[in-house]
């Protein structure tokens, strides 16, 4: 909901589970939501590649007349108060054929909503808003992009923060957590060890 604002439609990739968050998903009740159910592919768990996979499929489901697209996960939040600095950024760049996407800051919290983790082993800033009419795909495990023949794109950073909460949970969930995700990059053999 953080960036539905600024979307003329959200797309959204909500993969097959047990839990209840295709229902959570479509709560939110709002005719810019447009939701397609996937299957993860088991066999890209190596290094997250499934995650690019599925980053990709939400991409392609975007309307082809759309300048834009605005890319968020799911523990991921854009505070209202930057709002006017994107708007102002899309419009800016929006016939810049020299730029492919928009740069965002990023502050990760840890632990809980009062600390923020700052250190080298963090990413300081991600590409979240690229062109739609480019030849775009996720990148790795679908923390970025890249365009063509496995190009950089030429991103503008702009005054806007996003907020990361991944990991901001009670210790035995995120026990939990890093267990589930790790079986994304690695084997079973290695989960055990």
């Amino acid at each position: 909901r953080s960036i539905l604002p600024l979307c003329d439609e959200f797309v959204v990739a909500v993969g097959q589970s047990a839990d209840e968050t295709l229902t959570l998903v479509k709560s939110l009740d709002s005719p810019k939501i447009k939701i397609i159910e996937t299957v993860w592919d088991d066999s890209l768990r190596k290094d997250g590649a499934v995650l690019a996979k599925e980053t990709d499929k939400a991409f392609s489901a975007i309307s082809p007349d759309v300048d834009w697209a605005f890319y968020i996960q799911a523990d991921e939040v854009v505070h209202e108060k930057y709002h006017p600095a994107i708007k102002l950024a899309m419009e800016e760049f929006a016939k810049n054929k020299n730029v492919d996407g928009l740069l965002f800051n990023y502050l990760h919290f840890y632990g809980s909503y009062d600390y923020v983790a700052d250190s080298y082993d963090w990413y300081r800033r991600e590409v979240r808003i690229v062109k739609r009419n480019l030849p775009i795909y996720s990148y790795r495990d679908a923390q970025g992009f890249r365009k063509g023949n496995n190009k950089k794109l030429t991103v503008k950073l702009i005054d806007a923060f996003v907020y990361h909460y991944g990991w901001v949970k009670d210790p035995r969930a995120m026990q939990q957590k890093q267990e589930y995700f790790n079986k994304l990059w690695h084997d079973d053999q290695w989960i055990v060890e």
